[in-house]
């Protein structure tokens, strides 16, 4: 009775899914059908705790049901549309939206117990290794000598794939025959794509010396070869274990692994971040109060940039722009070029560098904190780890922070030919590696902080004019809405389109240019252009930084002899 309820379910709901199975032309692929666990909670329900509570059963009974949907489909069909009848559909529900987001079975990947065995389970991290795809024997049909019933048997991953035959045979007669001899049925074993990834928890939601921990997961049929390492991922699957590989001398264990039933990967979603229309309206607010004096506004965002360290203001602003970033464009010859900048700060010891660091990794969406002290080329990049007899990548930390922040502390410490490792994801943000016969290009982190030694700094006497940290974290997210577009030397076009974002503007002006190249000179030993500007230790905010910035405006016009340009009060000018 639920099997043709679950049928008149996918029916009624997902038949435009189950018409695109049937036109597509291959019968031998493996094809998914997504279902959202919210939409079966309202339409049956029973039928979706009995998902919750038994999925070895009923994500079987589900797979059955879409196999008879479909053929109901394909029965239905007119005669000028080609439909293929298919073997292998696989329900997938994706749990979003749904009771099952709660704590309870959404749980951290360090707090998966006992107790989640069994149940509809979704874990949350990052893919840090990826195997390769092995095929597997996942059904055999066996018969009964005796009666003839024929019954499939599925291996256990407890007992390494082994399947069990039962004692006595299974067929539901009134008259049980209690056979007990069976013969497989030729050409009747079911093989399927097979992979097994590793996902940890993100260091970003532990407290301090809390060890991220990580889970086996196992990828089936069309689920392999979606993730990468790198990618942050949602999965929905079982919890179960299997033996841990036979090793002389070490005792033999059962591993917890998750057999994924749906997977999700979020990489997009923390570039698509919903901004609630009240956060919009008190930046729009925010602007307007600071309309005839901008500079004063954005200095007060700029004091939220880790406030616990006094003045410092050309280390905030180089800090703020960035995290925000430029636009990445492509030339006519299809290079791309970054948008991103990256960040050194050198300094005595004291001077707050490492504090810099920890807010930036705390005000960024997705970041991780390393230290050159003991970072090696391959914690870094990539790692070849052999694991099982397979040689498998391990993601670094730069492949970790992929489309996010990765901070070096202690960056002077690491070994020469170790920083000559991250050149290229610096520049280009690819990492190329050959390693134990592996080639093979990685996505990193789009922006790298490198830092000093710790210290604590003072703490700003106006600290009731500081942007809270949520309001800091939208400033970082709003940025992707805008587009700029410039032709500038690079590293200007970078911090002056990172200005304009900061501003909270889509185009860039000459105070967007002007501000890139003061930051750029304060870096400098020797300014080239502005003789005062000072050293960017003892830069402090000024009490009137929009008639500052008219006096700096007007040299900087002096020394690139622009001053006939200086009416115009929008665009680049003669800066392109």
């Amino acid at each position: 009775m639920r099997l043709v309820s679950a049928v008149e379910y996918l029916l009624h709901c997902h038949s435009d899914q189950l018409r695109s199975i049937t036109l597509s032309p291959d019968a031998k692929l493996h094809y998914a059908l997504f279902l959202d666990y919210a939409e079966l909670m309202d339409a049956d329900p029973p039928l979706a705790r009995l998902v919750f509570a038994n999925p070895i059963d009923y994500l079987r009974f589900f797979d059955q049901a879409a196999i008879l949907a479909h053929k109901k489909v394909l029965k239905d069909m007119v005669s000028h549309e080609k439909g293929v009848e298919k073997k292998f559909i696989h329900v997938r529900f994706n749990v979003c939206g749904s009771p099952l987001e709660f704590p309870e079975t959404f749980p951290r990947i360090g707090c998966v117990r006992v107790k989640h065995r069994g149940i509809l389970l979704t874990l949350k991290g990052t893919v840090i290794r990826s195997g390769a795809v092995k095929m597997y024997e996942g059904e055999r049909t066996y018969q009964c000598k005796k009666c003839k019933h024929m019954f499939p048997l599925y291996p256990e991953l407890e007992t390494r794939n082994k399947i069990t035959l039962p004692s006595v045979c299974p067929s539901q007669r009134s008259n049980p025959c209690e056979g007990s001899k069976f013969i497989c049925v030729e050409n009747t074993t079911v093989c399927h794509d097979y992979q097994e990834i590793k996902i940890q928890e993100s260091t970003q939601v532990l407290g301090v010396g809390v060890i991220p921990r990580s889970i086996l997961v196992i990828l089936q049929d069309d689920l392999v070869d979606i993730v990468k390492a790198g990618d942050d991922v949602i999965v929905t699957g079982i919890l179960t274990a299997k033996w841990s590989p036979d090793l002389k001398d070490v005792r033999c264990d059962l591993d917890p692994i998750l057999i994924a039933n749906h997977v999700r990967r979020t990489n997009e979603l923390k570039l698509d971040i919903d901004i609630p229309d009240d956060v919009c309206m008190k930046f729009k607010q925010f602007w307007l109060d600071f309309r005839d004096t901008p500079l004063k506004g954005r200095n007060a965002i700029l004091r939220g940039i880790c406030p616990q360290v006094f003045g410092l203001f050309t280390v905030k602003l180089a800090v703020a722009l960035t995290l925000i970033g430029g636009v990445q464009h492509v030339d006519a010859s299809g290079t791309k070029i970054r948008g991103e900048s990256h960040l050194l700060l050198v300094g005595d010891p004291g001077t707050g560098k490492s504090q810099f660091l920890k807010f930036a990794a705390k005000l960024s969406n997705r970041s991780v904190i390393t230290t050159g002290l003991g970072s090696t080329s391959a914690g870094l990049t990539v790692a070849a780890v052999k694991d099982g007899g397979e040689w498998m990548l391990e993601a670094g930390a730069l492949v970790l922070a992929d489309g996010g922040l990765c901070c070096i502390d202690e960056f002077d410490s690491m070994r020469e030919h170790d920083r000559a490792t991250i050149h290229e994801a610096m520049e280009q943000q690819t990492i190329s590696v050959a390693k134990a016969g592996l080639v093979t290009t990685l996505i990193v982190s789009s922006h790298i902080l490198g830092e000093g030694e710790y210290k604590n700094g003072k703490q700003d006497e106006d600290l009731a004019n500081i942007w809270p940290l949520s309001n800091l974290r939208w400033r970082s997210a709003t940025h992707n809405a805008a587009r700029t577009t410039v032709r500038m030397l690079e590293s200007l076009i970078r911090l002056a389109q990172a200005h304009a974002r900061l501003m909270f503007r889509n185009e860039v002006t000459r105070l967007d240019a002007i501000a890139a190249i003061l930051c750029i000179e304060s870096s400098m030993t020797i300014s080239a252009i502005i003789d005062s500007i000072g050293n960017a230790m003892h830069s402090n905010f000024t009490e009137n930084p929009d008639q500052e910035y008219a006096k700096q405006e007007k040299i900087i016009l002096e020394k690139l002899s622009l001053v006939d340009e200086s009416q115009e009060s929008n665009g680049l000018g003669g800066f392109c």
